[in-house]
């Protein structure tokens, strides 16, 4: 039998440069595809999202029960608006006939549905309100727009017109969020790619960082679209913010990372292949713990009672997972491609002898005039660093987190808002979004009664379907009769022995009085086994679902990560101390952040959930960069003990990790070009918190304090022993 041909060395080195030729091509080619393909939807995302804050109420909610009866009661889905009608005077019967013409006509109008109501005139006579039923399906924004556009229209010059309630304001919203795909994106990218530039001093290289953040978002973007479009997952232009920020930032961050353990290895090696394999080696571990450790703190959020939160967990973390694939594949594959020439015009040189000697650590610069810093007064550097941080967190107590009303969630400019204020001005406040109270149709008087006698509600209207307007008055003789006398009162709808009441509010719907008459409803009305909704009632089922979350999750996201911390770590103590340090560090920023909100921008509050997403980017992205110092800590302190290991860490990784940092900061604080009141405060606290952990918990706090304990700061591992 004959034997095959041995192969030459010649051909094996050649088989060998194809293959390190053909895995990058392939691997930028799988990403140009995925690119290609998820970059159409930006824009799209729109349609599979939605921002109704029902939605994400659990299905125990009674607000979410009373919405899902509604339909059944109504027979239909539209979002109501209400218009209103103002002048300076009263209002002649020419202006009034107009506003009833105008309503009329407003139907014409795509997206408005056929039953609208009459104009209804107020009791000082220099105003009247309508309702409009927007429908489900419809562009809300635009037909809200054309709505005000016709009916002002419509009128005299001397009349003004808002259009207001729940369809005014959700039109708001989508306005407030109409510039997330690209004013937002557009100032991320434009941040990254000024701070890459200075960093780097090179033009090729932030374009690579940049282009490997971008396909990260855009595979993301393309997961995530299809699972909203199935309705795996739940999607809002909130949620969406996020996703954008959290995956440029954080896949620039590990890019950083890894360019710069590249160029380290083309210090000692000429074999720009060899470079891009040993930087890979040196990198997976932190890069792949410090994404395990942000995705396992959002995941943390799937025990979230509220969708809005539980879903962040999954769709973000689909971020972080493909921020880390880029960074581990792409990122070495353009690398790999461009080779020394990446850094140009400062090429790094092959300096072997230098390495040898030093190591890699530089013996002058900023970072290593920092680590002899810490080697000669490390007990003085974090005491006063923790008492700075301390004082810091005693702002805490001002932030007021307990929510906000609905009028104030977009900052600035507010049709809606205007049109309330209007509104609550000749009629009760919460006209047009009215408590719903669905209770058995024998205890429906007894319910009534019930609300009639509080104070925070004006009147009482029962559904009645044979009624001209869908509604017929009760008072405490029963139902009001709609017509001449002698003409019969109409019967209640009544759906599985079940109706429902619509209480008037005297305030309006989303402020503290209206929240409190809700409560207080709730308590009254108990005994009769009903429920109470409306647009009031699903602000307070959400505060009370975003506290209860708050105080759920951010003890479990501290133990989930020290678990990987000690895993990662080897160690007890250490990672104890990072947890430590990192919470300290969120506390000063969230209570900087208060003074800030309070003394500065004076903003109404914030939302129960700001805390507990403040704590989650913050611990889970301030861990990131304390995984970054003590994995090299480590790896130096292998060689070299645990107090030289410290400042040999400090000094390599100082330069990487304030880069990082001011990548993560910018891209967060690009969120406040939204202007969204939520969004806007979590830009500033992430921003603010990641910018004091970077240069002050970082650079001073952890390395003073590991250095100051040595080498029982690795206790029980083996690592504790052995040094001097």
């Amino acid at each position: 039998m004959a034997t095959k041909p041995a192969e030459t060395p010649r051909v094996r080195v050649r088989r060998r440069s194809w293959v390190r030729i053909l895995i990058p091509a392939a691997l930028i080619l799988v990403w140009l595809l995925g690119a290609g393909l998820g970059g159409p939807l930006f824009g799209k995302v729109s349609e599979v999202s939605s921002n109704d804050q029902t939605s994400y109420l659990p299905s125990s909610a009674d607000a979410t029960q009373v919405q899902n009866l509604l339909g059944e009661f109504n027979d239909s889905d539209a979002i109501p608006a209400i218009v209103v009608f103002t002048a300076d005077r009263e209002l002649t019967d020419d202006q009034l006939a107009a506003a009833d013409d105008a309503i009329a006509s407003s139907t014409e109008i795509k997206g408005v549905s056929d039953d609208v109501s009459p104009a209804i005139p107020s009791e000082d006579g220099r105003a009247v309100q309508a309702f409009v039923p927007i429908s489900s399906d419809a562009e809300l924004a635009d037909t809200v727009s054309a709505l005000q556009e016709q009916l002002q229209a419509d009128v005299p010059d001397d009349v003004a017109v808002y259009v207001t309630g729940p369809a005014g304001f959700s039109a708001d919203l989508v306005a407030g969020f109409a510039g997330i795909d690209g004013l937002l994106l557009g100032v991320a990218l434009l941040a990254v790619l000024i701070i890459l530039i200075i960093v780097y001093r090179s033009l090729l290289l932030p374009l690579v960082v940049l282009s490997t953040s971008l396909f990260a978002l855009c595979v993301a973007l393309l997961t995530v679209w299809w699972l909203a479009k199935w309705e795996v997952l739940l999607l809002s232009g909130q949620t969406q913010g996020i996703l954008f920020i959290l995956v440029i930032g954080a896949a620039t961050d590990y890019a950083l990372l890894f360019v710069a353990r590249f160029r380290e290895e083309l210090r000692s090696t000429k074999d720009k292949g060899a470079a891009t394999v040993a930087a890979w080696k040196a990198s997976v571990e932190p890069i792949a713990a410090s994404g395990g450790t942000v995705i396992a703190g959002l995941l943390c959020l799937l025990l979230s009672d509220l969708k809005s939160n539980s879903t962040l967990g999954p769709v973000a973390s689909i971020g972080i997972v493909f921020a880390m694939l880029s960074a581990l594949t792409l990122l070495p594959a353009l690398l790999f491609t461009f080779g020394r020439a990446v850094f140009w015009p400062k090429r790094p040189a092959f300096e072997p002898d230098v390495v040898i000697a030093g190591n890699g650590v530089a013996a002058k610069g900023l970072w290593a005039r920092l680590a002899r810093a810490v080697k000669s007064r490390p007990r003085l550097i974090w005491i006063v660093t923790t008492l700075v941080l301390v004082a810091g967190a005693a702002g805490f107590t001002q932030l007021d987190a307990s929510g906000v009303p609905q009028s104030d969630l977009v900052l600035g400019a507010s049709p809606a808002r205007d049109g309330q204020v209007a509104l609550g001005e000749h009629f009760p406040g919460g006209s047009g979004s009215p408590v719903y109270v669905v209770v058995a149709e024998d205890a429906m008087q007894d319910a009534a009664d019930i609300l009639l006698d509080h104070a925070g509600i004006d009147s009482v209207a029962v559904n009645a379907s044979d009624s001209p307007s869908g509604t017929a008055t009760i008072d405490e003789d029963g139902i009001s009769a709609v017509g001449p006398p002698g003409t019969p009162a109409p019967e209640p709808t009544v759906v599985d022995g079940e109706v429902i009441l619509q209480g008037t509010l005297t305030d309006a719907a989303d402020s503290d009085a209206a929240a409190e008459t809700v409560r207080e409803l709730r308590v009254e009305v108990e005994p009769l086994d009903a429920l109470v909704g409306g647009v009031t009632a699903t602000a307070v089922d959400t505060n009370d679902a975003s506290i209860h979350d708050r105080n759920l999750i951010i003890p479990i996201i501290l133990v989930v990560i020290l678990i990987i911390l000690m895993l990662l770590l080897r160690s007890i103590l250490a990672p104890i101390l990072l947890i430590l340090t990192t919470v300290l560090s969120f506390g000063a920023a969230m209570g900087v952040s208060a003074l800030v909100f309070n003394g500065i921008f004076d903003f109404p509050g914030a939302d129960p959930a700001v805390p507990l997403y403040g704590f989650v980017f913050l611990v889970a992205l301030g861990i990131d960069y304390n995984i970054f110092l003590m994995t090299r800590v480590r790896e130096e302190s292998l060689r070299h003990g645990t107090r030289e290991g410290v400042l040999r860490g400090l000094s390599v990784t100082g330069g990487v990790i304030t880069s990082a940092g001011l990548v993560l900061a910018a891209t967060f604080a690009a969120l406040s070009v939204i202007p969204i009141l939520f969004l806007v405060q979590l830009a500033f606290i992430v921003a603010f918190g990641v910018l004091l952990d970077t240069f002050v918990v970082r650079s001073l706090l952890v390395p003073a304090l590991s250095y100051d304990i040595g080498r029982a700061v690795w206790w029980p591992s083996k690592l504790r022993r052995g040094e001097k």
